[in-house]
Formats: C-alpha cells, structure tokens, sequence
C-alpha cells in the first residue's frame, strides 16, 4: 500500500515488466498514459477450475485437497470405523471403489466406539441377523457390483436371507468377488440358488460357507467350475444344511457328496441331476449316514446302478418322496432289491421315469415293500405289462393316486384290472399317452364299483372309445374331475351313458379335442350336473353350437371357467350367455371363433362385470377398435387379442 500511495509517476507500477507476457494479449488493455494500463477483460467468462493464489511474480494454481488421495488400506480402516447402515450406505454410493471398499468389510472387523453401543443398537444387530430379506438377480442384472451394493445395504433392512442369481451378465459376469462380498456383508444367510453362472468358483462358495454358517438351502444348477472342495468347506461351515440341490455340475463327485453326508446332521432333501463324476460311493455314502433324517430324494441321470438302489431300500427309513429318473445302469434287480430291503416303510409318493429297469417283478416287489405308498407315477417304462401293472395294485393297498405316462405296453386289460384291484382308497387315476390302450368289448361281468374314485384323466390315448367309455360308467359312480381330452374315437352314444351313471354330480369337465361329440353331451351335462359344475373346456369341439350355451346359461350357476376355442358359436350364443341371471364366469375363452363379429360388444361387456380373463385371440371378426373399447370399459379384466 505504500508503493500505491507513494507512487510519484517516475517509478513503474510493476517493476517486472509489461504484466502480460504474450503480446497478442495486448488487446485486452487500453492505454491512458506511458505508465498506466486499465484491463478490459472479453465478454466470455473464463473458466476457472482450482483457485489461484498470487506468489512472487506470478500465479500459481493451487492443488486440490481429496481423501481420494488416500490408499486403499486407509479408507478400509475409516470405513470399518462406520457403524453399519446407513452411514455406510451413504458411504456406497459416492463411487465404485467405495462401495467396493465396504463390500469387504467383515462383521467381525466392525470398529464401533464403546460409548455408541447402546441396547437399541444391540436390538438393531439382532435384526439385522434374521435375514428378513430376498434378492433376485437375472441375466444382464447379475454383477459383482449388484451383489457389493446387496451386501452393504440389506445391513440396515434386517439382513439378506435368500438369494438367487440367475445367468450372468455377459459383459461383466458374476464371479468370486461378488459372492465374497455377500458372504462378508450377510452371515444371516440361509438360501443360495446359484443356476448357470460358469464365471463362480470353489473360492466364492467357500467363503459362503467360512462366513454364512446359517445356510439352510443351497441349489447348484450349471455351476461347471464347483467342485468337491466347495461342497468340503460347505459341509464342514454349514451345519444346519437342509437342503441340497446339484444339478449339471461337471466338477462334483462323490468326496464332496460323502463330507456332506458326515457333516450335515440336519439334511432332509437331496437332488442330484447329471454330475457324470457321482455313483455308488457318494450315494451309498450319503445315505446311510443320513438314514434318520432324509425325507426327500431325487436322482436324476445318474451313473448309478443297482447297490444305489439296494441302500435306499435299506437306509431310507425316513424317506417319504422318491424320484429316480433316467438311470440307464439300473436293472431289475436294483428295484427288486429296493422293494425287498424293507426299509421304505414310511415312503408316500414314488416318481419312476425312463428307468429300463422296471419290470413286472421289480414293480411287484415295491408295492409290496412301500405299505404307505399313496401317490405312484410311472413314466416311459417300456418293459412293464398288464400283469405288472395290476400286481402292484393288488400290493400297493393304500395307494390314493396312479399316473400313467408312455407305458405302451398297458392294455385295455391293464387299465380296468387296476381299477378293479387298488383297493378302496383310490381317488385319482390318470393315464397318458398309452398307445396300447385299444377299444376292445371286454364283456365282463357284473363288478364291484371303485366308489373311492374321484378323478379320472384319460388323455390323447387314440384307441380309447366308446366301449370303454361305458364301462367306466359303471366302474366309477362317483367322479367328480373328468378329463377325456383328446380322445377323438369317442362320441355322444358313450359319453352319454357315462354321465347318466355319475351320482356324484360332475365338478371340472375337460373334453378339448373331443372332435365328435354334439350339443346333445353339453344339454345333458348341464341338465344333471349343473348344479355341481365349476370348470368346463370344449377347446376344439367343432360341433358345440349356440345352444349348448343356452342351457349353459340357465343351468350352470357355479361355473366360473368355460372355454369355447375353435367351436361354432356366434353373436347368439354370446348374448344368451350374457342374458344368464345365475351365471357369474370369471374366464372365458372364445379364440378362433370365427363367427362372433363386433355385434358381441354388448353382451361381452355385461360379461366383463364379473370376468378376471377374457381370450378373443384370433377371433378375424372383431375389429380392432371393438378390441379397444373392451380394453377401456373392462379395465379390470386381462384381455388376449
């Protein structure tokens, strides 16, 4: 300030020379005099990005001060000082080296001040622990970032219980870090369901398994690089495994399946599909040592042969459900071994697909060995016949449901000695696919009647008609579930005799396909079984008309779903429904009804009152603004078009 107030005009104003160095910057000052210059700065504001401090002779940019700055073993330290929630949180979201800074923290290597740990907060960290939340990750969604975000967040919403992933994103797939990152942030984890996710290996699961001891459920499906030591750190860290579910894992054989047999007191469910490394061994293993606690059982494509079967058949003493499916290696002797080890006492429901094995004998011998079978399935078994087929019947006395599926060698024969034969407590029979099955007039004598069934599905088996048909009648008087779809040989003169003999009253009718039966099959339904009759499909019957749906109007009060596809209804029959005071449909189905044109809005608008779905898929005469109206007057109902 003394040089400006003792300036006297003989001295320069800035002994260092002109103030600016570049002399095409000159035009920026004007010039008063030979000692004065006045800056004139341009229109444009320039753009000053650090402050400027003023030091010696020129300016110096000053540098910026970040905690950026700070290595990554620092911030960890500052991080795991936080307490967890939403601090942390917080914390998270200001980049990606943050969040996955704190995705690594440990619980154990939480930091807290003394003074701050107060009752609430020991409340908090008991929520937390319950593990109240689920998680879905799919496809493009399935990164590590995504799982470092769950693992920090679901700290302060009580903790992640339940997590499934589903594929992997292409481009940054899921791998290790992510899951150490969950197993870090969420010890109160319980279920893992990992399905086609080839980017995790053994170090992910293991650090599942060292951390989240209170894993309960874990399901392995397209995991290619998981092997035996995965499931050794699992059955060695995971006490309280439940449930264990591998599936198409090339790398998992029989050391991992046997720790977990030793290790995992509380296992109760199994199901292993197409590991080409398990036999015998580890399934032999697993359970006999899980022999008092194992329910649930499912071997699917295995290499496998008939010791495997011998050991169920011995140990499963607690096994209740039992799937064995494509088990090339399994003979007839494996299931007659099974059925003859007196073990499967408390067995109820038995699935058996694709298995060579199953023979006459071998079938025999399961009815007898299984005395509180109910529910008994039997897929794609070529080598089983009539005689097998009503054996088993014959044995199996508490047997309550019989699913029949690609067995072409049961006959006529088969079908009604099985019906004559499984005691009193069958209520379901459903045979699918049986080529076999040829309409012969067996002539038999005066039967006594399965009054205990109340379902019976007859689908797609061609030779089946009205022969048949009839008989049945007379065979089951108390159905309630009729199925017949696809039987395209039977007509009104055997349909007909049957729902005369059903005292019970009809409740769900499906007879899609059922090219060849008339209106006279609908007038008699709703006429005798009206009053029972909830669900009815004539998908495909071409010769329903408009008055099948008058007597389903003023007959039918309970009906809720009807479906009427490719059957030749018009505007009439629309409207005759819609006039129906008692009818009260809940889904209607009408596609490629070719005859219903625009003229049906009305009456498909009195429906829509009560309709939750509505098909008009293919229907080439309703336009498309029609379509538009129902859209916006029936905005409560799903619509199809």
């Amino acid at each position: 300030m003394s040089k400006l107030f003792g300036f006297s005009g003989d001295d320069d104003f800035c002994p260092g020379g002109s103030i600016y160095p570049n002399p095409k910057d000159s035009s920026l000052f004007l010039s008063l005099g030979r000692q004065v210059d006045v800056y004139f700065p341009s229109r444009k504001r320039s753009r000053i990005s650090a402050p400027f401090v003023f030091s010696g002779e020129r300016f110096e940019q000053k540098k910026q001060v970040s905690i950026e700055v700070l290595p990554d073993e620092c911030l960890f330290e500052i991080f795991r000082r936080l307490p967890a929630g939403q601090e942390r949180s917080a914390c998270a979201c200001v980049s990606k080296r943050w969040l996955m800074l704190l995705s690594n923290i440990c619980r154990d290597e939480d930091l807290k001040p003394e003074e701050k740990i107060t009752e609430n907060k020991a409340e908090d960290q008991d929520i937390e622990s319950d593990g109240y939340l689920s998680r879905s990750l799919e496809g493009k969604k399935a990164t590590d970032v995504r799982l470092a975000a769950i693992a920090v967040g679901a700290a302060s919403h009580g903790g992640l219980g339940k997590l499934l992933i589903r594929g992997s994103n292409s481009a940054r797939k899921v791998t290790d870090v992510g899951l150490r990152a969950i197993a870090r942030g969420c010890p109160s984890l319980r279920v893992l369901s990992l399905w086609n996710v080839s980017s995790i290996g053994d170090e992910g699961l293991c650090e599942i398994a060292n951390s989240c001891h209170l894993l309960e459920k874990l399901d392995l499906c397209q995991c290619p690089e998981i092997s035996d030591r995965a499931l050794l750190a699992v059955a060695k860290g995971c006490p309280n495994l439940t449930d264990l579910t591998i599936d198409s894992c090339s790398k998992i054989g029989n050391e991992g399946l046997q720790a977990i047999g030793r290790c995992c007191p509380n296992l109760k469910s199994i199901s292993i599909k197409d590991c080409h490394l398990l036999g015998d061994q580890g399934i032999a293993s697993l359970l006999s040592s899980s022999s008092y606690v194992l329910t649930k059982v499912k071997l699917q494509a295995l290499n496998i042969t008939d010791v495997s079967l011998a050991v169920i058949g011995h140990y499963g003493k607690a096994v209740t459900d039992l799937a064995l499916i494509g088990l090339p290696n399994v003979s007839e002797r494996g299931f007659w071994v099974m059925g003859n080890g007196h073990g499967l006492q408390k067995l109820k429901s038995l699935s058996i697909t694709s298995c060579r094995g199953v023979t006459d004998t071998g079938l025999e011998a399961v009815g007898k060995g299984c005395p509180n079978l109910k529910q008994f399935s039997l897929r794609k078994c070529a080598f089983l016949s009539d005689n097998g087929l009503v054996s088993f019947a014959k044995a199996a006395a508490s047997l309550e449901s019989l699913q029949l599926e690609e067995c072409h060698r049961i006959t006529q024969f088969g079908f009604f000695g099985t019906l004559l034969n499984c005691g009193t407590k069958l209520k379901a029979l459903a045979v699918v696919n049986c080529l076999g099955i040829k309409d012969l007039n067996l002539g038999l004598p005066l039967l006594t009647p399965c009054k205990s069934l109340r379902s019976l599905s007859i689908r797609n088996c061609f030779g089946f008609g009205n022969a048949s048909l009839a008989l049945l009648g007379k065979l089951c008087p108390q159905l309630q579930h009729l199925d017949l779809s696809g039987l395209q040989g039977i007509t009104d003169a055997g349909f007909l005799p049957l729902l005369e003999s059903c005292e019970a009253g009809l409740v769900k009718v499906n007879l899609s396909g059922c090219v060849n039966l008339t209106d006279k099959v609908v007038l008699l339904l709703a006429e005798m079984h009206g009053w029972t009759l909830e669900m009815l499909n004539l998908d495909g019957c071409q010769k329903i008309s408009d008055a099948s749906l008058v007597a389903i109007s003023e007959n039918c009060p309970l009906l809720g779903d009807l479906d009427l596809s490719k059957c030749m209804i018009t505007d009439c029959g629309i409207a005759a429904l819609a006039n129906g005071n008692q009818l009260s449909l809940q889904i209607l189905s009408v596609s490629r009804c070719s005859l219903i044109t625009d003229k049906s809005l009305p009456a498909l608008g009195e429906l829509g009152q009560t309709l939750v779905g509505l098909n008009l898929q293919h229907c080439n005469a309703i336009s498309t603004s029609t379509i538009d109206l129902l859209l916006e007057q029936l905005w409560r109902c799903d619509i199809l078009s």
